[in-house]
């Protein structure tokens, strides 16, 4: 397949339909570019794809939620592709936990600067944030409250989930980024305070994330036997001793954590810069959180010696917020699931707690779709136990904040910042993740780190980062597999249930054969067919038709400029942006549609499966299959170029710049 390159102005809000898995990755990694390339068995250039622009790559592809793969146009057609599988595949391959690492970071590091910068939290944001900004060139100190770092990563998720070699990994692999500092043991409030850290530092990043249980205010709370989720999961990921019964109850998160989430959230928008859009956690992101401490907790018990696990929530089996998959999971291993029930009090025995008395659910929500329980009268059930856990959600402890600090706090406990910078109320300090937008993703905060080490680099060196790159390649000859459609999502490999035992990893994984069958399944999004021929090379559209008849998708249509209304607003809108449309209004004004008569081929984007063939059929060459690609631009402005066959191309960066 010939390759050329041309230069062209893109619309970026178009651009990003056709970006649905990098539009939808916080951290902006180019999947499907990773993914063409496991296909074709390149696994080094894919992992380069897969970990630069993602400092945690390898923890990702074990526990991301996957909001690419969500987003994945081939779930409309069958499954999606299974994006987070295929990273933890590259990255056991070359990722630092694999036998050939690959350090991408090689000739990437910017000449030191005489700047350092301060970070509260050694989780994922503080770790993403510490890895750009050592490329950067400062030298960044990182705070952990904890004996090891990780954050939540480490201490909150079980070892059968994500290893603890690949946290260690990944962790020494971000360190030996530059000039990092790591200091164990050191907790904000106790050992320094955020005052401090500013009259040291020439700035000071706080990412203390949410370590803390939330309450449920039912009678019996108090009883011996009855734990907190992440006090529960913190005990048992740090190796201490806890005992638990045999007959355990975990009260599951589900709304509740939910509606606690939401209602910081709709505070974080009220104390934060108004007219900013996606700042409120995503419903996908707040579910996700929910389901996993509940589903985390469920299991870890059962690990622990539990003869019975079982789990209580308030939504039906059909709402629950747990993923299918998570929930068949868990009732594979022997988890009880009691759908449909709330929590009315804990019954107790000589102090100690035997029994949860629950309320059959009549509605979750109200008529407005507000978080507002209702149960059915006299449908008391007392569910026997001699151990609950309660996985309501999480909370940050902000208790280390003091006014000196001058960090804004919202009267729900979330540090209040400009939602662009990351900058909270005290110049020179930022914030981000959960203490910030309440829980989220593993992938929000390495996004978060990543967005608060270029507020940090412009507020610091007084400049903005540059725009994104935008590359446009003609594709010659291109074409897809003739039985793309025809190809199946394979089951992700799992252990058998009799080997999952202790801290196994449940999860298999992909090994290469399976990896580049389940990547050839991808419809290649960042290609598109575009319409532009001209008279100068005899490539004007003829009107036959002949892609109408070969598109197997039925989403190309000509018509007559007649069938189509052009109101006010859209002729305004396509006067506005002529220079993007090419050919489109070459000859005419955008005020002349629906004057003037004519021909319009009308594409339903949604619907092309980026097949080729349209452009393989057309007689006059005024089809063409283009690729985009989108590269970062370092903090000095410069793109990196390097010769690949030939000519010039830029380099995907990911120190100092993400997508906007």
């Amino acid at each position: 397949m010939q390759q050329r390159f041309i230069n062209k102005k893109v619309d970026q809000e178009w651009l990003n339909t056709n970006f649905p898995c990098m539009t939808a990755c916080p951290a902006h990694t180019n999947a499907g570019r990773y993914v063409e390339l496991i296909a074709e068995g390149n696994f080094e250039d894919a992992y380069r794809y897969a970990r630069e622009p993602n400092p945690l790559a390898s923890i990702c592809g074990r526990v991301c939620a996957h909001p690419c793969e969500t987003a994945c146009r081939r779930g409309e057609i069958d499954k999606p592709i299974a994006i987070r599988a295929l990273k933890r595949f590259l990255t056991e391959q070359h990722g630092p936990e694999s036998r050939n690492p690959i350090d991408v970071n090689a000739g990437r590091l910017q000449p030191k600067l005489n700047l350092s910068v301060a970070i509260v939290g050694a989780g994922p944001v503080g770790l993403s944030a510490a890895h750009d900004l050592g490329l950067m060139g400062y030298s960044v100190t990182l705070f952990e409250a904890s004996q090891v770092a990780g954050g939540m990563l480490y201490l909150g998720l079980p070892e059968y989930r994500l290893p603890r070699d690949v946290v260690e990994a990944q962790v020494r692999e971000i360190l030996a980024t530059g000039d990092i500092t790591l200091k164990l043991n050191s907790a904000a409030g106790r050992d320094f305070t955020i005052a401090d850290l500013r009259s040291k530092f020439d700035a000071v990043l706080i990412a203390v994330g949410a370590h803390r249980s939330r309450d449920l205010t039912i009678p019996g709370v108090n009883l011996d036997g009855v734990y907190k989720g992440i006090d529960f999961l913190l005990n048992v990921n740090l190796g201490y001793r806890f005992t638990i019964g045999k007959k355990v109850l975990v009260i599951g998160g589900g709304n509740v954590a939910m509606d606690v989430a939401r209602s910081a959230a709709r505070e974080v928008l009220k104390q934060h810069a108004a007219g900013v859009e996606n700042f409120e956690p995503t419903q996908d992101s707040v579910d996700a959180v929910a389901a996993r401490e509940m589903m985390d907790v469920s299991l870890s018990a059962l690990r622990l010696g539990a003869q019975e696990v079982h789990l209580v929530c308030l939504e039906n089996r059909a709402e629950m917020p747990a993923s299918l998959e998570e929930i068949d999971e868990a009732v594979e291993e022997g988890i009880i699931i009691h759908a449909g029930f709330g929590p009315k009090q804990i019954v107790g025995k000589d102090g100690h707690a035997i029994g949860l008395e629950v309320l059959k659910t009549k509605s979750v929500f109200d008529e407005n779709r507000r978080f507002n329980p209702t149960f059915f009268e006299n449908s008391e059930t007392l569910l026997e136990c001699d151990t609950i856990i309660m996985a309501i959600g999480q909370a940050a402890n902000l208790t280390f904040l003091t006014p000196e600090d001058g960090v804004g706090v919202s009267p729900r406990g979330l540090v209040a910042v400009n939602p662009q910078t990351l900058m909270t109320s005290a110049p020179g300090v930022f914030a981000g993740g959960d203490c910030v937008f309440g829980p989220r993703l593993i992938i929000d905060s390495v996004a978060d780190g990543k967005r608060a080490a270029v507020g940090i680099d412009e507020y610091l060196r007084g400049t903005k980062h540059p725009d994104p790159v935008i590359e446009v390649e003609v594709m010659e000859r291109y074409h897809m597999p003739l039985d793309l459609l025809d190809k199946t999502r394979p089951a992700i490999p799992m252990q058998p249930l009799k080997r999952r035992t202790g801290v196994t990893e449940v999860e298999i994984g992909f090994d290469a054969e399976s990896a580049m069958a389940e990547a050839q399944r991808c419809l290649h999004c960042w290609v598109n067919t575009v319409f532009e021929g001209n008279s100068e090379d005899a490539t004007e559209c003829i009107l036959c038709g002949g892609c109408v008849d070969v598109c197997p998708e039925s989403c190309l249509e000509l018509v007559s400029l007649e069938r189509i209304s052009f109101d006010e607003e859209t002729t305004t809108q396509l006067g506005n942006v002529r220079d993007l449309l090419g050919v489109e209004l070459d000859d005419i004004q955008a005020d002349e549609l629906g004057v003037i008569t004519g021909s319009a081929m009308l594409k339903d984007e949604s619907r092309c499966i980026r097949c080729g063939l349209c452009a393989a059929r057309c007689p006059a060459g005024t089809i063409t299959m283009e690729s985009y690609n989108i590269f970062s631009v370092d903090p000095t402005g410069l793109i990196s170029l390097e010769s690949i066959d030939g000519p010039l191309r830029a380099k995907p960066l990911a120190a100092g710049a993400i997508a906007r």
